[in-house]
């Protein structure tokens, strides 16, 4: 395949900004279809792709042909849309969560498994640069053997992003630590280098249940409220008419190799990035900021207080080309997803660490909500391990896909 990948969009809302690393017509993709079922989506794609065939419904979009999807739509909605552009044979990049309930996303795991149809999932901080020299750093060594992964999620945006909309809903998201902390509990898989088998949780809705000021934001997106003006965390307004999912966070993981992890997700901090600490058997490395100019810390020896590193790292540059946005990931992430739907083999995102994030943030949710109690994890077949680890081909020795 040496033309333009016709790429088809589902859900042309906030996360349709991919739409800048995919319209690139004469460099290899260009959006050729649009399905929304909302009118401001379908304007909001009519007059930023004026070429583009935009429609609000599955069939038609099937039907006007293209070589892949990218599947933006709210989180609930992935499954359906998903498995259906899988039995019609368009690969699949659907953006993460995977989904909302773990028979969901191993819905989708198996429709893409039966039908040999090529299934991508949008886990862009594996294409995070401080993500990736950190994990580089653990491979090379250079703090021995992970024992121990901390991850601190400061989500300052947090009453603007998730409280006043679908988000806030438990129905539609089951809670913010798979909506949210998919992202990151990917992350400490990687990191760690294993699943995580069992969890216990507590969490609370600690501050944004207490303001009485709601309103229905139907038809709005979150860039109509923003604003960092929106502070003290109390003194937001507009919060959404259902709002009972948990606001502060902490959760305890044992990965099936032992390590043992801990996330813990903030929404009203004044303050918004990711530190994730990784202690190993010979020294320990700690990220400080988490896109371009981060630096990633390393201690080796054994010092009397907060000692000074023994090693800093710099995330200086972007890839070539590169917009800033998450540092970069969103174009790395979306290069990697193209020369996947025309090569097939293995990908640095993986979807049966998708499945068992999603997995993990439902299980440490039932722990918050049943008092915090240890839940297991349930494992996705073996037989679905091994497809999608082998690259999604049917032969083993095969490194791509039989489609």
């Amino acid at each position: 395949m040496t033309t333009d990948l016709r790429i088809g969009i589902v859900g042309f809302g906030h996360r349709a900004q991919l739409t800048d690393q995919v319209q690139r017509p004469g460099r290899g993709s260009f959006v050729s279809a649009v399905l929304d079922t909302a009118e401001r989506g379908r304007a909001d794609a009519r007059e930023r792709l004026p070429n583009a065939f935009v429609t609000d419904t599955l069939d038609d979009f099937i039907s006007a042909g293209v070589d892949a999807a990218l599947v933006l739509t709210p989180d609930d909605q992935h499954t359906d849309v998903t498995v259906a552009l899988l039995e019609a044979g368009v690969p699949v990049f659907c953006e993460k969560p995977l989904a909302t309930k773990i028979a969901d996303a191993d819905t989708i795991l198996e429709a893409a498994h039966r039908t040999g149809t090529r299934l991508y999932v949008g886990h862009n901080m594996r294409h995070m640069p401080v993500i990736v020299l950190m994990r580089q750093l653990i491979l090379d060594g250079r703090i021995g053997e992970v024992k121990a992964i901390w991850c601190r999620h400061f989500v300052g945006h947090g009453g603007d992003y998730y409280f006043k909309d679908w988000h806030a809903d438990r129905r539609r998201t089951t809670g913010l630590l798979l909506q949210k902390g998919a992202h990151d509990i990917d992350v400490l898989h990687w990191l760690g280098g294993a699943r995580t088998m069992s969890v216990n949780a507590m969490g609370a809705l600690a501050v944004y249940g207490d303001i009485t000021d709601r309103s229905d934001h139907a038809g709005e997106r979150m860039q109509d409220w923003f604003s960092l003006n929106n502070w003290p965390p109390t003194a937001q307004t507009g919060m959404a008419p259902i709002l009972d999912v948990e606001d502060l966070s902490q959760v305890n993981m044992t990965l099936s190799n032992g390590v043992l992890a801990s996330y813990q997700q903030c929404h009203f901090t004044p303050d918004y990035w990711r530190n994730y600490t990784v202690i190993g058997s010979e020294g320990r490395l700690e990220n400080f900021g988490d896109e371009i100019d981060a630096e990633v810390r390393i201690w080796r020896r054994r010092t009397h207080g907060a000692g000074e590193p023994d090693e800093v790292h710099r995330v200086t540059e972007l890839a070539e080309g590169a917009s800033a946005i998450h540092g970069g990931a969103d174009d790395l992430l979306i290069a990697e997803f193209l020369r996947f739907v025309r090569h097939g083999g293995r990908t640095d995102t993986s979807p049966v660490a998708a499945r068992d994030a999603v997995a993990t943030g439902i299980a440490a949710t039932e722990s918050i909500r049943s008092g915090g109690h240890v839940q297991n994890v349930p494992a996705l077949s073996p037989e679905l391990v091994a497809y999608f680890e082998g690259g999604q081909s049917r032969s083993t020795s095969d490194p791509g896909i039989a489609s």
